[in-house]
């Protein structure tokens, strides 16, 4: 999809949260829906401008026939960071979120973007440390991949209401059409990543098994400017399992980027 092609985003309905004053920074939500990052957004809102989209397709939200990608939402983001005017962009994405964040970094050719944090993010290949199959894995097994103390937050679907579980079903749905196949990952990002020179935080949680600190670690390596901490007692959602921890390494991040700007 060309970056220039406006006409085709005529059809994009977007839900936005908006909330805050200062720097943009846009909250991307994993394959999870927007909960799992609606703490995060309010916490940066305190001090910047927290802009948490949900993505076509998710919690009921319509998906135009046109995005059937990874690709096609980085660059639909893309599209929305420039019809808003918005610049110096810090884009933190969670899970599936890190993906995209990751993707409209490789393919901004107007520099809107000057920071990144990743969080258990997907979306690349790393030979050594296979992605989990999220499809394959039943509630329990997802709850053992996902979380340090899985006994704590598993939750089983004989107890989830219907509403809620048809949420959860379509949503998963939605991510399959979108990311599974190549499962989880663009063949040709990471070594793309070389090309991103805006600083990258990455954090992972020590405990993550759907992809696991190893994994990223490759990930940060791929970067020209970016790090790895991993965080402890944390799965794949550090900001809802140890949100003090993750809040507190992303502040300091945002603190040494606006040391480096002045």
């Amino acid at each position: 999809m060309p970056e220039d092609a406006s006409a085709r985003y005529t059809d994009l309905s977007l839900t936005v949260s908006e909330a805050g004053t200062g720097r943009p920074v846009l909250v991307l939500h994993g394959g999870g829906g927007p909960a799992t990052v609606a703490g995060l957004a309010r916490h940066l809102s305190r001090t910047a401008r927290a802009l948490t989209p949900v993505h076509p397709g998710w919690d009921g939200t319509p998906r135009p026939g046109w995005l059937t990608g990874i690709d096609d939402l980085a660059l639909a983001y893309l599209h929305v960071l420039r019809e808003r005017g918005l610049r110096d962009v810090l884009v933190v994405g969670s899970s599936l979120g890190g993906w995209i964040a990751a993707e409209m970094a490789a393919r901004d050719s107007t520099g809107s973007i000057t920071g990144l944090v990743l969080i258990g993010a997907v979306g690349v290949a790393v030979e050594a440390e296979p992605i989990a199959d999220f499809f394959a894995l039943d509630a329990r097994g997802l709850a053992e991949h996902s979380w340090h103390d899985p006994d704590r937050h598993y939750l089983d679907p004989a107890d989830v209401p219907s509403g809620e579980l048809a949420r959860r079903q379509a949503n998963a749905a939605t991510m399959r059409a979108l990311a599974g196949d190549p499962y989880m990952h663009a063949p040709d990002l990471l070594p793309r990543l070389g090309r991103v020179r805006v600083p990258a935080l990455l954090l992972w949680g020590e405990s993550d098994r759907i992809v696991t600190p190893a994994y990223g670690a490759a990930y940060a390596e791929a970067f020209a400017d970016a790090r790895l901490e991993v965080i402890p007692e944390a799965g794949h959602l550090p900001q809802l399992e140890r949100p003090e921890a993750t809040f507190a390494l992303i502040d300091a991040h945002l603190h040494r980027d606006q040391e480096r700007a002045s």
